[in-house]
């Protein structure tokens, strides 16, 4: 069975930075593609970020430069490192994957997602 359990989130104020995590079972992340999307009230899901098997990354605008994406095969482990927090960075964070090589544009498996708020 998969699962996606993620872990990290919390009230940080503007500037600081969170450190996602979302460890896996039921599959192994080594040669699969994964991503962030993340959700705020009233507004459509974004995706945030995305790895895919080789390690090539890919990032909304809005967070370039800003966060990180990573991943550890060895541990099932997706990383997400968000520096320089904004306030409109405030959403329901989730991690998600096909189980594919790649990433479509809605993954099939989510986690329960992890709360970020960023207030000034």
């Amino acid at each position: 069975q998969v699962q996606l359990v993620e872990s990290g989130g919390g009230s940080v104020q503007a500037g600081g930075s969170l450190r996602l995590s979302c460890v896996g079972s039921g599959f192994s992340y080594d040669r699969l593609c994964m991503g962030w999307f993340r959700q705020a009230p009233g507004k459509e899901r974004e995706r945030v970020a995305t790895i895919d098997d080789y390690g090539t990354t890919s990032y909304a605008d809005s967070v370039k430069g800003r966060f990180t994406i990573s991943k550890d095969n060895a541990k099932n482990t997706l990383y997400l490192q968000m520096n320089s927090l904004k306030a409109e960075d405030t959403a329901m964070y989730y991690c998600a994957t096909d189980l594919r090589t790649w990433c479509p544009r809605v993954p099939t498996y989510w986690g329960q997602g992890t709360q970020v708020t960023v207030f000034s």
